[in-house]
């Protein structure tokens, strides 16, 4: 089911260490660069909104994306299945670029309005629903399977890396071009992430267990079918969206209204928030260079319970300084217990399911997640953030509480 052009085969080359091969670090450069991409889109949206309405449209706006990644994606793990995950990536990846250029030239040109941004984020919530699946997908097909760790690893630090470099490339962007220029300059950088992937080389997966091409319902079945199959897998999955559920709504808006609780002000929850991209990025490195970590399932576990320990306890230490160590503790722990769950989902999943076990694996992180916002800030509000980071810590506790309890996943092993 999944194909791939012969020519971009690496099957003939010798084996390499992960962050010394050449094809994955092209693949790594377009990753950060659609990453950085991503990151200053979202930064103009919400500066266009913001600009153009009440703070609770513009929150309508930047949140419209999220509604058809949820409604779509496993949709998309099949289109990530039956063309592969390379050709998805490169086109939806065209046409994200095509998109953000068109509303960078109507912000320079007119002034649409919120409907219009709102239209805008919609679009490229439905090419998300797509992309996000076939760029989970491809690191599997980068590097051989005793890599997997590496490359999982290596992707996290990529996306660490862009999100240190979004904000304030976003920002110089909308100051010396205003909204309209920095959309041009997320295009810039998706086009150029498009022409370095256009480069990466895939491995040629074995297609005697893909099943015939059927509907695209009967297909999604298929990879839901497997998935409920596979002892791993389907612990694996509910773990995750457990911690995912958890896990993105404190750490991201709730982390503002912490910092607004507690009067840190801006600096003091940028403070926080490189606490984290530190602790996540330190332990990226050091997977990067350790490659295969034994008992991996045990290890993802303990460390997805431990972490959720860290985000309660974040919300009670009283200082910015002090909570930024907190952050940093969730970040080497967050950071571990992530890329051992891809790395371990794409170990387990059939070569003809990648796309759609990777659709539902980051279906409730990417999709799901973000609509729980406004509950968020709605309990902030109510009960202040101690209470609902606690709330939301034991939802991430509890899926590494499944993890543990399951013996399928609690001894899962990577690929040696």
């Amino acid at each position: 089911m999944s194909s791939t052009v012969a020519s971009t085969s690496a099957e003939s080359e010798p084996e390499r260490v992960a962050h010394r091969d050449g094809n994955v670090l092209r693949w790594l450069g377009g990753h950060v660069g659609s990453a950085v991409g991503d990151n200053v889109y979202f930064l103009a949206l919400s500066w266009a909104a913001v600009q153009t309405g009440t703070p609770a449209q513009a929150g309508l706006v930047t949140a419209a994306s999220a509604l058809p990644r949820a409604l779509l994606m496993l949709g998309g793990g099949v289109v990530a299945d039956r063309y592969g995950p390379r050709r998805v990536v490169l086109a939806s990846t065209g046409a994200r670029t095509a998109l953000v250029l068109t509303a960078a030239v109507l912000l320079l040109a007119t002034s649409p309005g919120l409907w219009g941004l709102g239209i805008v984020a919609v679009l490229f919530g439905v090419v998300d629903a797509v992309f996000l699946p076939a760029a989970g997908a491809l690191p599997a097909l980068l590097a051989g399977r005793d890599q997997l760790a590496r490359v999982q690893a290596l992707r996290g630090l990529g996306t660490r890396l862009a999100n240190v470099l979004g904000g304030p490339i976003g920002g110089l962007g909308v100051a010396l071009g205003g909204t309209g220029g920095a959309f041009g300059l997320a295009a810039l950088l998706m086009g150029a992430s498009l022409i370095t992937l256009s480069a990466v080389r895939v491995r040629r997966p074995p297609t005697h267990d893909a099943p015939a091409r059927r509907g695209v319902l009967a297909e999604l079945r298929d990879g839901l079918r497997h998935i409920r199959r596979d002892p791993v897998l389907r612990v694996l999955v509910l773990s995750m969206a457990l911690n995912d559920l958890g896990f993105v709504g404190p750490m991201n808006l709730g982390l503002t209204l912490l910092s607004q609780e507690r009067g840190w002000g801006s600096a003091g929850m940028g403070l926080v928030l490189a606490g984290f991209g530190a602790g996540a990025g330190s332990v990226s490195v050091l997977l990067a260079w350790r490659g295969r970590v034994p008992r991996a399932g045990r290890v993802m576990a303990a460390s997805t319970v431990a972490g959720a320990l860290a985000i309660a306890a974040l919300a009670r230490v009283p200082s910015a300084a002090g909570a930024a160590g907190a952050a940093l503790v969730v970040g080497l722990l967050a950071g571990l217990s992530g890329a051992l769950a891809a790395a371990l989902v794409q170990s387990n999943a059939g070569a003809a399911y990648v796309g759609r076990v990777t659709s539902v694996s980051t279906l409730v992180g990417y999709g799901v997640a973000p609509l729980t916002f406004p509950l968020v800030g709605w309990s902030v509000a109510r009960w202040e953030a101690g209470p609902v980071f606690a709330v939301c810590a034991g939802v991430c506790a509890l899926g590494g509480v499944v993890a543990l309890v399951v013996p399928a996943l609690r001894r899962a092993e990577l690929p040696r």
